[in-house]
């Protein structure tokens, strides 16, 4: 959902080179690509349920706030100040949550109807979103909902909830409570788990077995991990990390600017996984259980992903490619990485 390490100054610096060296392109050919998917590459049962989303003005909106936050100076430098003191004894998470800061954002209100294949006035009974960290993205969904049960570990982020009425389960407790849900939404949380394949069977479990939907986002290329440190360790009755970006590539980027000079602001930084992860200090480990994502290239691992919720009992119903954005800061406007989101039917 959303304690991470400082990256290295080293690597940080790497970043802060000039728009023009890190693409040749503007910023509006950068986020059309964001979008692209080569339908030839995938495999024949998705080609017919792969729905091409766009820049679409709910995104637009996330993209303008953003940047017109990151050039508030004082504020940044207060945020800037204050993570580094609270980090001393509180996660990365707890402190965006205290703070207010660094909201992400997986789809606009009409891209999920998109996947859905729902009207703006389609209403349901139970949402349940699993690590939903500060709320932002479960307001999306919510309209559309008579109870929101939320998951999530950080007591601020848990404020955060509260303060939007959620009704905020503990985190072993959702697959419990004797009821099913209409709709789960798990966004980026699966390769922050240690048990990814438990996890999937929970859902099936208590997704609701014929009309239910589990919506499912992930980062791609899959480079699953679980921080395991002695101050910042999040674990719930599987292990399973529970904050939506608390051990994302983007939030390893979020902080570690304080001590830096300031340099040209970019627009965007994409980031790798893989490079933020081999850049960042603490003690990052290998899942217990292990979900074989095969491929290289997106299209490919959306094509073995297939194979993973076929043997969890799902069905892939629609399958898109998003931007995952993060909220930026006084060096970047935000941060992007590539989410594959996948409706899933039980089976």
């Amino acid at each position: 959902m959303f304690c991470l390490a400082v990256l290295s100054e080293a690597w940080l610096k790497s970043l802060h080179v000039p728009r023009s060296q890190l693409c040749g392109c503007s910023d509006e050919h950068l986020r059309y690509q964001w979008y692209m998917c080569d339908t030839e590459k995938l495999c024949e049962s998705l080609k017919p349920v792969f729905i091409q989303s766009y820049l679409d003005d709910g995104t637009r909106v996330f993209l303008h706030r953003s940047i017109e936050k990151s050039g508030w100076l004082s504020i940044q430098l207060y945020h800037s100040v204050m993570s580094s003191l609270f980090s001393m004894f509180m996660s990365r998470t707890s402190i965006n949550g205290l703070l207010g800061r660094g909201s992400m954002f997986v789809f606009s209100p009409e891209q999920f109807q998109r996947l859905l294949r729902i009207n703006p006035d389609w209403k349901s009974h139970r949402l349940l979103d699993l690590g939903a960290g500060d709320g932002e993205v479960t307001k999306i969904m919510s309209p559309h909902f008579e109870e929101i049960y939320v998951t999530e570990m950080s007591q601020t982020m848990i404020w955060q909830l509260q303060k939007k009425k959620y009704r905020v389960l503990e985190v072993d407790q959702w697959q419990k409570t004797g009821f099913q849900y209409d709709v789960i939404s798990c966004l980026n949380l699966l390769d922050r788990c240690d048990q990814p394949v438990t996890l999937l069977k929970e859902m099936r479990t208590v997704v609701e077995p014929t009309q239910g939907r589990v919506i499912l986002a992930l980062v791609l290329p899959f480079h699953p991990y679980v921080e395991n440190d002695s101050v910042h360790l999040m674990v719930c009755s599987n292990n399973v990390s529970t904050g939506r970006g608390v051990s994302r590539g983007l939030d390893h980027l979020m902080f570690g600017w304080d001590t830096k000079p300031y340099q040209p602001k970019l627009s965007s930084v994409r980031v790798t996984p893989a490079a933020a992860l081999n850049s960042a200090g603490g003690k990052w480990e290998t899942p217990s259980e292990v979900l074989e994502v095969k491929g290289k290239v997106w299209e490919e691992q959306v094509n073995s992903l297939t194979e993973v919720f076929q043997a969890a009992g799902f069905a892939v119903e629609a399958v898109t490619r998003l931007p995952y954005l993060c909220e930026g800061d006084m060096y970047n406007d935000y941060y992007v990485l590539d989410d594959a989101v996948f409706v899933l039917r039980p089976v």
